[in-house]
């Protein structure tokens, strides 16, 4: 691993935690980032189905952590605007989210992302326009 995703993984946001989520690689090379989610039934609505948000989630955090990769160090991103399609019904278990960059700016980025399950059945895909903000997110002091 790259020392930007041992470090993003050492310091995952709740967000992450919640999602149970770390990102497996990232290739330079391609700019893909994969992370893994293991999704349970605290994801879940309508006995086993993935409730659609926590996909948005998945696919938005893939979208995000590409952007620190790319650029090798986190800033801030404001997204914009963010589309998903569903395009089939994500269910408890392994599931794998790719991120890239379609077009980076110096403070727009155009991103995708891909999400699917373990047998590799595509089950969401996504877009995002974010805006860059070059500087660290503040640290909030612990109590």
């Amino acid at each position: 691993m790259t020392g930007i995703v041992e470090r993003l993984n050492a310091s995952a946001p709740p967000s992450i935690k919640t999602l149970n989520g770390t990102i497996n690689a990232f290739d330079k090379r391609s700019g893909v980032i994969e992370f893994y989610f293991n999704a349970n039934e605290s994801h879940t609505h309508s006995d086993d189905i993935i409730q659609g948000g926590f996909v948005a989630g998945m696919l938005d955090a893939a979208m995000a952590h590409v952007v620190f990769c790319v650029l090798d160090r986190v800033v801030i991103l404001a997204t914009l605007e963010m589309k998903v399609s569903y395009l089939d019904i994500a269910r408890p278990g392994k599931l794998t989210a790719r991120g890239w960059v379609l077009r980076m700016g110096k403070t727009i980025s155009f991103l995708e992302s891909d999400l699917t399950a373990a047998d590799g059945t595509l089950l969401a895909k996504a877009t995002s326009t974010v805006r860059i903000i070059h500087r660290q997110p503040s640290v909030k002091a612990e109590s």
